[in-house]
């Protein structure tokens, strides 16, 4: 679990989306993580504290006397690995740009000496509101870390910027506070997804990768602190990545066409997607009926990405590569790894395609192999760019 042996605050202010807090306090909990609730005192009137204690097993705070003793708000800042107030309202945006201390989580915030993690929730008006801006650019400017509210039907019943940020969302924002930067002042490029190569406009030929292990990549890339992090996927159904600028894309031309793109400004590049390596060598604009009962389609190379990318390499890019295998995973990783100029390379099964877990080998290019045991994604993810960049480094 990520968040294991990790100490995490969530504060939660008056909205009507402090529900949504008891959800962030479950995803965290998932992960590994304790976590500790402090309400303002007016947030008690949408989830009680015996709500939060319910699902934390840990004391719940609102009010300095209803702490053990009157230096609780010193106690938990010290304790925490993270702080973050999701929902946070207007009104203590404003309280907390000018150090106001007028209830617990307010004093808490003040106690607290790294950055905390802002979820605004409002009404549309309330959100764009130059008091409101400019409160949000100071604390911004502090070195706090902003989760913009989501576009969407409000309590209210009007449309707008507003709506509590999705929970993954600030969980991965809360991920950024916790852990250390290797991939800071970088610029990385990932791929993801399995390539499709139609024979007409309905039909094409591809395979099942979903995508997932190269979000979570890009997810972790921005944890780790990455300047920059460029995602061309391919046709998935996972989410885009918080922080993440995502390029969607059908065909192994396509995907080379835009990787090619950014190829001179990245530092890092991990090409995770499963391309294709064949595409029909005639497209039908109308769909093929069934007029027979065989249907002959040829196929001709795709352009091979990654040994393109080996070749233009420049001084200082580092290049990773993924082989997913059938038989002899190591000797044929080893060889694609040498032909392609590559850094490392991640060598795994094909039966953790389309699963939530991963399992494999990487291999560097002094030869050194490090073993990945059956993990989560999410997990594996983490492990692969903190073991390629702890060693590269």
């Amino acid at each position: 679990m990520i968040l294991k042996d990790k100490n995490v605050i969530v504060g939660v202010t008056a909205s009507i989306s402090a529900y949504k807090a008891c959800e962030l306090v479950r995803a965290l909990q998932k992960d590994g993580a304790t976590v500790r609730v402090a309400l303002t005192p007016r947030a008690r009137e949408f989830v009680g504290e015996m709500t939060f204690k319910a699902l934390t097993g840990e004391e719940v705070l609102w009010d300095w006397r209803s702490g053990k003793t009157s230096l609780e708000h010193i106690y938990w800042a010290r304790w925490a690995d993270a702080f973050a107030i999701a929902p946070v309202s207007a009104n203590t945006l404003a309280k907390l740009r000018f150090g106001m201390a007028d209830n617990f989580l307010t004093t808490l915030a003040l106690a607290y000496d790294k950055p905390i993690v802002l979820a605004p929730a409002m009404n549309t008006k309330m959100f764009e509101n130059v008091a409101t801006q400019e409160n949000l650019k100071a604390l911004s400017e502090r070195g706090h870390i902003i989760v913009d509210p989501a576009c969407g039907e409000l309590a209210c019943g009007e449309e707008g910027a507003g709506k509590l940020a999705d929970v993954e969302d600030i969980k991965t924002a809360i991920l950024y506070a916790i852990f250390e930067k290797p991939l800071k002042g970088k610029k990385v490029l990932i791929t993801a997804g399995g390539t499709r190569e139609f024979f007409d406009p309905i039909r094409y030929i591809s395979n099942n990768s979903s995508g997932k292990l190269g979000h979570e990549l890009a997810k972790w890339a921005y944890i780790l602190g990455a300047d920059k992090v460029y995602l061309v996927s391919a046709p998935t159904c996972e989410r885009k990545p918080y922080c993440v600028e995502r390029y969607t894309v059908n065909s192994a031309d396509e995907m080379y066409q835009k990787v090619m793109e950014f190829v001179d400004d990245v530092d890092v590049i991990i090409m995770n997607a499963a391309v294709a390596d064949f595409k029909p060598t005639s497209y039908s604009s109308k769909k093929l009926k069934k007029d027979s009962q065989e249907l002959t389609i040829t196929l001709e190379p795709n352009v091979d990405i990654l040994n393109e990318l080996g070749k233009r390499k420049k001084e200082g890019q580092i290049l990773i590569g993924f082989a997913a295998e059938t038989e002899d995973l190591e000797k044929n990783a080893v060889q694609k790894l040498k032909k392609k100029n590559l850094d490392a390379i991640v060598a795994n099964k094909t039966e953790v395609f389309s699963s939530d877990v991963f399992s494999g080998k990487i291999i560097f290019k002094d030869g050194s192999i490090l073993e990945i045991p059956p993990i989560p994604k999410d997990e594996a993810a983490y492990r692969i760019l903190k073991e390629i960049f702890s060693k590269i480094r």
